[in-house]
């Protein structure tokens, strides 16, 4: 199957006929691509907000974080760990920075998320995978089609992560570990909540189980115009009080620690 054979219509499930300008499924319900050559499979009626998702201003920040470079082991431990696949999934893929490095792991990579700007930068940027507008609750994908699921920091669905995966598929995850960013959530808040990525062993059970974890960690030394990247494409600043962040903001820079957890989960024999 193509990437186009693997997807659903978010309305109906049926499959699609695909033409240069628009996506129509075999119920006539049609979805039209964007210049960039992304096609929008976010019905309004699934909508939470007008605009979900990141915004412009920290996608910016983001991309330009990550050019940089402060989270390029990330991206190599993520592509170590993947298996060459027919069709892997990026759930949450932002701009399109870990999808496109995984894009020569698999015949098909379709990316996907609920934010129109992010995945139009990904399309504009990176022209090889598939990439989608839609929600994770609702994956425009048929059921047991995807060999790889890939979800970095995005907010867990696991029933239907579970219901797009293939029989041998993996599901891999990358989440921050416990003590990622400790400095800066130190300057933030009064108490630091540890991370703790042993509650995605908990969200996929009992049908899938972790059968590899990988911590990556390295110091992460931060001028001032990347701490303020940084604290513009995560939620740690919007959640604390604004005297500490612009107590952060009016230093030089920042030397913490970046800290993530990589875990591969595969279906329990019992599951399959």
């Amino acid at each position: 199957m193509t990437g186009t054979q693997v997807l659903r219509c978010p309305i109906c499930a049926g499959p699609f006929t695909v033409d240069p300008r628009s996506w129509r499924c075999t119920s006539g319900h049609a979805f039209d691509l964007g210049r960039e050559g992304y096609a929008n499979l976010l019905p309004v009626q699934h909508k939470h907000s007008r605009e979900p998702g990141d915004t412009a201003q920290s996608l910016a920040a983001r991309r330009a974080f990550l050019d940089a470079g402060h989270y390029a082991p990330l991206r190599d431990a993520l592509a170590s760990m993947v298996a060459r696949s027919h069709h892997l999934l990026d759930i949450g893929c932002g701009e399109g920075y870990y999808t496109a490095a995984l894009a020569p792991l698999a015949g098909t990579v379709i990316g996907i998320d609920i934010a129109k700007p992010a995945v139009r930068m990904a399309a504009r940027r990176h022209p090889g995978p598939t990439w989608i507008v839609g929600s994770g609750a609702r994956l425009p994908i048929a059921d047991a089609s995807i060999d790889t699921v890939c979800t970095l920091f995005t907010p867990l669905h696991p029933a239907e992560t579970v219901r797009v995966l293939g029989l041998d598929g993996d599901v891999i995850v990358a989440t921050p570990a416990e003590a990622h960013l400790q400095a800066l959530r130190a300057a933030l808040f009064e108490r630091v909540e540890p991370h703790v990525p042993e509650k995605f062993r908990e969200a996929f059970a009992p049908e899938l189980m972790c059968v590899e974890q990988r911590e990556i960690r390295y110091p992460l030394a931060l001028s001032a115009a990347a701490l303020a990247q940084l604290l513009d494409m995560t939620p740690y600043a919007w959640k604390a009080r604004p005297e500490r962040r612009a107590a952060l903001q009016a230093t030089d820079g920042l030397e913490t620690e970046a800290a993530f957890m990589l875990m591969r989960f595969r279906r329990r024999a019992s599951a399959r």
